[in-house]
């Protein structure tokens, strides 16, 4: 090659750098997003949320998602945060994820700039928390469900890095009044009058909401924050549910979905109805309907379910689909059941202190707005959050614009030096304690009440629960007077057999984009604890910026997980939120001082000391979750094959039957059906003869059951229930089964059944 050639080349790659400088200098940022399954094992694993250990998976409700977002300035800086259908963050998870990033992309992606949140659903599998804890109704770690978490937040940021594109973001906020309620006013009415004063409600009804658009394809996707508990759906609930704000979530992406026409040509949406069948009386529909007998059991592939999957339709390769997240934030005390809290068998309000019925929490109960169905409150709470999103979405004009930056420490918080205002209006000094849970803890909430004689306000204790206390660890005199007025329950902090009960080390994170600031807390803080801890970072913001405006928001439950954080006052009352505050009355005041040191390295420029690393304790997990070992059938039948079948010659009518399908089966658990599913609505369409995918287990309209005859059974039935939906076409159709069954020999065979044909009308 001459070195004139040589130098072209030069000059037409500089080119070619500075037409991509020039593209991104049109916008001030990257963006991109993504989203995956996270759908854990549906069945024999608890559920992570009410810590009862009769609440184990039986099927799914609808499918669970990790979503994310990637903003970079072009050649600077880039954050990357990932909302789950969860109930929280996992320490462990978080270690795992970023571990994975950095194989794969070096030091773009580390502890500093990822942040991952869970949205509080009570109705997800547990066991992926490594903390004892947190695993003791999951009889220990459950590999699965961890792992399907990492699996699904690495995909979920892969996708966005690889979609990240030009763009802008627009902010917008608003109240939303009907969606959640305070669980225990009773201590949030011992924070100060005045400070109440200032607050028209005793929750925050603000909903932030930001916009991704992208310069090419416009609206790509949207996240936004608001307080309320995931736990519309109870805790006898057994089947896997993203609760309201999963519900949000589906239905805001289908509406945008739809809105923007992004359905491809060659599968009919289920959102839309078809002109093809115009007589849903016709006769021969039916005769058509009764020739189309259910097909048995058959062997597919393990790509047959997601191949089928009827939101795999929605995606153009050339055109990522729309993303939208509903972010949890200081939801400490705040619940979705907006109606109160009863006594189930008199009929009348619980005791205002405690939450009792006639002296006994097992009674009161919180009641949604469907009630007593609760798959209608977790629709109605996630669909008035979804409504407020596409408002404020729709609405949107304030363009985020400014530097992408962040910071983030580990603290430990069991030996923390706080310095606070006393009451003589000087400074002193106080500290945390490690880590310790009240006997109000176990009394639970009005969302899911304990057992035995607990009860919220409990700041004595019972002397025999002291005794069963004391087998297990008793308390340091220094312990007992670090935690005041809590009578400890559970001195985690100090249980380190056979390994450790509770964190210790935890994580604070400031995530900036522009005027927008996330403050990333690792637990549940109540209502007025937020509002001092965002009021703190927006006093520093403000001041260090020359009174510049900042919109600071509270993604709770985000990268590990520590409880609540209840102010000081709320601490006293020692209600369920104050009694499972970890570290003592003063770990409120703990994290204000630490993210006030955050933002003012954050304006300053200044390097975060990163502090202590919190331990890594995947080798010593155990697991007593009893493994599948087989999978059989009654002798002359097959996996697959139709037990309870649709009537033939069956007309059927929207939005009033419901179509129930029964199929031998096998434990789910042997394949999570990842981007796939368990269960299918087909229409059968006419002219092309061929079965058109058009609801499967992530549609509301559809529950995947599975159940056997006793525990431990190698049999078990699939019951699918079709709740028709005023969406359907009329037409012919069937329900299709897709599951995978351990033989004897240790392999995996993949199956499917079908019913019988009916006609909707």
């Amino acid at each position: 090659m001459t070195r004139r050639s040589v130098s072209m080349h030069c000059i037409l790659f500089l080119l070619f750098l500075l037409k991509i400088i020039c593209v991104f200098s049109d916008s001030d940022y990257l963006i991109g997003l993504g989203s995956y399954d996270i759908t854990g094992p549906a069945a024999d694993v608890n559920m992570m949320g009410y810590a009862n250990m009769e609440q184990v998976t039986s099927g799914v409700h609808f499918r669970l998602r990790a979503r994310a977002f990637i903003v970079a300035e072009p050649f600077k800086k880039r954050i990357a945060f990932v909302n789950l259908d969860a109930g929280m963050a996992s320490q462990l998870v978080t270690i795992k994820v970023i571990e994975r990033l950095k194989q794969r992309y070096g030091e773009l992606y580390t502890e500093e700039n990822v942040a991952i949140s869970g949205t509080h659903t009570h109705a997800g599998p547990g066991g992926y928390l490594q903390y004892i804890l947190y695993l003791v109704t999951s009889l220990g770690f459950v590999h699965q469900s961890f792992n399907v978490l990492v699996d699904g937040i690495e995909k979920s940021i892969i996708q966005a890095h690889e979609n990240l594109r030009p763009g802008s973001i627009l902010i917008n906020k608003g109240e939303l009044l009907d969606a959640g309620v305070n669980r225990s006013p009773s201590a949030y009415l011992n924070n100060p009058a005045h400070e109440r004063s200032k607050y028209e409600y005793d929750v925050d009804k603000e909903m932030t909401l930001v916009k991704f658009v992208d310069d090419q394809w416009g609206p790509v996707g949207s996240f936004n924050w608001f307080a309320t508990h995931g736990t519309s759906m109870s805790r006898t609930n057994s089947l896997i549910s993203g609760d309201n704000k999963g519900t949000a979530a589906r239905i805001m992406e289908d509406w945008l979905e739809q809105k923007d026409c992004r359905v491809s040509n060659d599968v009919e949406s289920h959102r839309r109805v078809s002109s093809i069948i115009t007589d849903p009386h016709d006769q021969d529909l039916m005769e058509m309907a009764s020739s189309l007998l259910s097909t048995g059991g058959k062997t597919v592939t393990r790509m047959s379910s997601i191949a089928k999957r009827v939101r795999s339709g929605f995606r153009h390769a050339d055109k990522p689909s729309f993303v939208s997240a509903f972010c949890q934030t200081n939801c400490g005390d705040v619940s979705p059941n907006v109606l109160g809290a009863f006594c189930i068998e008199t009929g009348l309000p619980c005791d205002f202190n405690h939450s009792t019925c006639g002296g006994k929490n097992e009674q009161c109960y919180g009641r949604g707005p469907g009630y007593p169905d609760e798959f209608e409150s977790t629709r109605l709470i996630g669909e008035r959050q979804f409504k407020k999103a596409a408002d404020l979405f729709t609405k949107a004009s304030e363009e985020i614009q400014g530097k992408v930056d962040y910071r983030h420490a580990f603290v430990d918080f069991s030996q923390l030096e706080v310095t606070i205002i006393g009451q003589d209006g000087g400074s002193k000094v106080v500290k945390t304690c490690p880590a310790a849970m009240g006997f109000g803890f176990a009394a639970g909430t009005t969302d899911g009440p304990g057992a035995f004689d607990f009860k919220q306000g409990d700041d004595q204790g019972n002397p025999f629960w002291r005794l069963v206390r004391n087998l297990l660890k008793n308390p340091t005199e220094e312990q007992v007077r670090c935690h005041q007025p809590k009578p400890i329950l559970l001195d985690t902090g100090e249980m380190k057999q056979p390994y450790d009960w509770a964190p210790s080390i935890l994580p604070v994170q400031i995530l900036r984009i522009g005027q927008l600031v996330i403050l990333c807390v690792p637990g549940e803080f109540t209502t007025m604890a937020g509002r001092r801890l965002r009021d703190a970072v927006k006093t520093v913001l403000k001041e260090g910026s020359n009174g510049g405006e900042f919109s600071v928001v509270i993604a709770g439950l985000t990268n590990s997980y520590s409880q609540y954080i209840a102010t000081f006052e709320e601490y006293q009352v020692q209600r369920y939120e104050g009694a499972s505050t970890l570290y003592g009355p003063h770990t409120l005041s703990g994290y204000i001082q630490e993210f006030k040191k955050l933002a003012n390295d954050l304006l300053s420029g200044q390097t975060t000391d990163p502090g202590p690393q919190p331990p890594d304790l995947l080798h010593k997990q155990i697991s007593l979750l009893t493994p599948v070992v087989a999978d059989m059938t009654p002798i002359g039948t097959a996996f697959g094959d139709v037990i309870s079948d649709v009537p033939r010659f069956s007309k059927l009518r929207k939005e009033i039957d419901i179509v129930t399908v029964q199929f031998r089966s096998a434990n789910p658990r042997n394949d999570l059906m990842t981007e796939g599913t368990f269960a299918l609505v087909e229409r059968w369409l006419e002219g092309r003869e061929t079965w058109v995918p058009v609801y499967d287990d992530d549609d509301f309209c559809v529950r995947f059951k599975w159940s056997r005859p006793f525990k431990l059974s190698t049999q078990s039935t699939a019951t699918i229930e079709w709740r028709i939906p005023e969406t359907a076409s009329p037409g012919v159709y069937r329900i299709t089964h897709f599951g995978s069954a351990k033989t004897p020999l240790n392999s995996i065979h993949h199956f499917s059944g079908s019913s019988s044909a009916f006609v909707v009308y």
